[in-house]
């Protein structure tokens, strides 16, 4: 990957695109259980929290992570695409907190004749204007190349734990 590409990621499954869509959908099943909001039309709203003792935008330890991003869908292709445009953000772990807003998470998915693959691009983080971009990467990789598959394959995938209040 060179300096100015998205962070991205791919990965490839002997199922249908309209599986792979469904799970996507369902983020709750592969990124992060504590997901307050729907994940599935245009317009729906989402806040997502890596904190566990907090949840949602009332996420405000100063321990490292993802203290919150709210997204909105703002396109959805069933089978095809998905885009996610961050609107806002606070990442504790770089000095430009609020790096993630106003980037898109794209979902592109695409069939062959061995299954369906799913490109997966963060457009707005880059390795040369990025801070996060190695942690992001980390992160992105491992639920878009190991946790989403496992939901797709096996119906269970390795999300955040659930926020026990």
């Amino acid at each position: 990957m060179s300096n100015t590409e998205y962070l991205s990621a791919t990965m490839s499954v002997d199922h249908t695109p309209d599986e792979v869509f469904a799970a996507v959908t369902d983020v709750r099943g592969w990124w992060n259980q504590n997901i307050i909001g729907d994940t599935a039309a245009v317009g729906d709203e989402f806040v997502f929290t890596d904190d566990v003792d907090y949840a949602g935008e009332t996420a405000r330890t100063n321990k490292d992570g993802i203290r919150f991003s709210r997204f909105r869908i703002t396109e959805v292709v069933p089978g095809k695409r998905m885009v996610w445009h961050v609107v806002d953000s606070d990442l504790s772990f770089v000095d430009d907190r609020d790096e993630w807003t106003g980037t898109d998470v794209v979902f592109d998915i695409t069939a062959d004749q061995t299954g369906t693959t799913l490109h997966f691009t963060h457009k707005g983080l880059t390795a040369a204007d990025s801070e996060c971009f190695d942690e992001c990467s980390r992160g992105w990789n491992f639920y878009i190349t190991k946790s989403l598959p496992q939901l797709i394959t096996t119906g269970t995938g390795l999300p955040f734990a659930k926020y026990d209040a």
